[in-house]
């Protein structure tokens, strides 16, 4: 089969996975660090504007703070000229290449794919990325390693063009947390899980409610079918 040279990434246990459970802020404001340190260098996240953060991860002052930090391209002015200004809660993650063409240049011909919907995009999502950025090694016996490429058994065919993203250390956790390559994966693999469903824990929110709304409705509705319409119904009249 196509996938036989593709190893499937292990069940790992995620907190967020159940039916009422919700995101780790912690983890997820962990997880923009690795990337804002380590990912965003080639990675996009198109579809993530700054005020998505605010009361997930970081305050309205701190995503201010950070958007701020980026000069954003706008206009036209009065004079029809483009112009450059500090970022906004408003605007999206920079993109790191201007297109793909020159993503492509300095990657080798390898591209590397926007980040805020990978999650959905691939099959096992967070198992499969927490797998693939925690399983390079070397190549087995007898098959020779290549100058641009990096063996990988989860990823498809085992060559990856990305070279190892993270390793002990790699960043300084604000919180204080341990930044072992594991925690840093897991870290980042629960950000890239919320970008790919910002709105998750507010519809699960939302579901409960529902459900809630539903049981008590379907005891009241039972209540006068059974008690009340049920001696209406089942009287006997009798005419004179």
């Amino acid at each position: 089969m196509a996938s036989d040279n593709q190893l499937a990434p292990p069940k790992q246990h995620w907190d967020h996975m159940g039916y009422l459970s919700v995101f780790d802020a912690a983890s997820i404001r962990r997880g923009h660090q690795v990337y804002s340190q380590v990912c965003a260098a080639c990675h996009g996240l198109d579809r993530i504007a700054y005020r998505n953060l605010v009361n997930i991860c970081y305050s309205e002052e701190e995503a201010k703070a950070m958007a701020e930090d980026m000069e954003v391209m706008d206009g036209p002015n009065d004079e029809g000229e483009m112009f450059e200004r500090p970022g906004k809660l408003s605007d999206y993650f920079k993109a790191p290449y201007p297109n793909e063409e020159a993503a492509r240049f300095a990657n080798n011909g390898a591209y590397p794919p926007d980040l805020s919907l990978i999650v959905k995009a691939r099959p096992n999502g967070v198992d499969y990325i927490f797998a693939l950025l925690t399983g390079y090694k070397d190549p087995p016996a007898g098959i020779a390693p290549r100058d641009t490429q990096y063996y990988n058994p989860y990823f498809p065919g085992g060559w990856i063009g990305m070279p190892p993203p993270i390793a002990d250390g790699g960043v300084d956790y604000d919180d204080g947390t341990p930044a072992t390559a594991t925690q840093m994966a897991k870290d980042v693999t629960t950000f890239l899980a919320w970008t790919s469903e910002p709105e998750m824990d507010e519809r699960k929110y939302m579901g409960f409610k529902f459900m809630t709304m539903l049981t008590f409705m379907f005891g009241a509705m039972w209540y006068y079918k059974r008690v009340k319409w049920s001696v209406i119904k089942n009287r006997r009249l009798e005419l004179y």
